[in-house]
């Protein structure tokens, strides 16, 4: 037999009408009491492993025994590639292969397709080594020279693909601005190569960069404002004084604002030469009426035939 149910607790509907009642009757608080100001650090803890002379930019190398066992799944990453790089990927692809397998990696070229494809193996024991080789086939698509995107299968360099093709929309300009990246003889580009310390390629509407993470940051900023017309000298001068500033240990903890040098962007117009319309003589008589297809028939003899 099931026991009875036990009976409502009456008393105690009782106690809570009551106390809801006292509650709503209660004054409303004033909106002049001053709030307790909100303390933002609530959650911030200090971190004594967190010390000022960690170098939080700078890349752990992995080592062979850091992971013990293989991959659970397969990871591939594939690419296409433009019809004129197929000559050269023929060519250099068994140095690719071979700089590949080094870390466990396969990888495909389909020349039918365009395509190269890299995926992880059972041998593979970085994790993070796929990310890189998809890197590798994506500079390599990119015009890069095989010897020099191989180097970014190591820990201290990265890569950065920048577009711009849709930063500008006229044509005209675009291949201006390009070129003024690019400057004469390659000047403008060697520098901001030098001050941080990344290999650039311009090619067609991308421009690729491979480097340490800081000097990609910088790169990148002074590509796109370049095709947002300002001029990459101007971001050239404010490196160099960065990197002077950087060589001097007093300042490492000051803002560096005032050495930087500020540029107003202007709109200067131009004079535009003035025309002066030459004014017609004045003739009572009307001008001459277009001449008809018909009269010009006539004078040349061809309505006759």
């Amino acid at each position: 037999l099931h026991p009875p149910p036990s009976p409502f607790p009456f008393p105690l509907l009782v106690e809570f009408l009551q106390n809801h009642q006292a509650s709503s009757h209660r004054p409303p608080m004033s909106s002049s009491s001053p709030k307790p100001p909100k303390n933002h650090k609530k959650y911030r803890k200090d971190k004594p492993w967190d010390t000022p002379d960690i170098d939080h930019w700078s890349q752990a190398s992995w080592k062979a025994g850091d992971m013990s066992g293989s991959l659970l799944e397969e990871s591939s990453f594939a690419t296409l590639f433009p019809k004129y790089r197929e000559a050269y990927l023929r060519e250099t692809w068994p140095l690719v292969t071979r700089a590949l397998s080094s870390h466990n990696i396969a990888c495909s070229l389909d020349l039918l397709e365009g395509s190269m494809t890299v995926r992880t193996t059972l041998k593979t024991s970085d994790p993070f080594i796929i990310l890189k080789a998809r890197d590798l086939i994506k500079l390599l698509a990119r015009s890069i020279p095989a010897e020099q995107a191989m180097k970014v299968l190591r820990d201290d360099v990265q890569c950065d693909v920048v577009k711009i093709g849709g930063l500008v929309r006229n044509k005209e300009r675009f291949v201006k601005r390009r070129q003024r990246l690019v400057g004469p003889d390659g000047a403008t580009l060697k520098a901001l190569e030098l001050l941080t310390d990344c290999y650039i390629l311009v090619q067609g509407n991308t421009v690729s960069c491979m480097g340490p993470y800081q000097g990609l940051k910088e790169a990148r900023r002074v590509i796109v404002e370049c095709f947002e017309n300002v001029h990459p000298v101007y971001n050239i001068k404010r490196l160099m004084v960065k990197r002077e500033l950087r060589k001097d240990p007093k300042l490492a903890g000051e803002d560096w604002e005032r050495f930087l040098p500020s540029f107003k962007k202007k709109n200067v117009k131009t004079k535009k030469p003035r025309v002066v319309a030459k004014k017609k003589e004045y003739t009572p008589f009307p001008p001459a009426p277009a001449r008809s297809k018909v009269d010009l028939q006539l004078d040349s003899g061809e309505y006759f035939v």
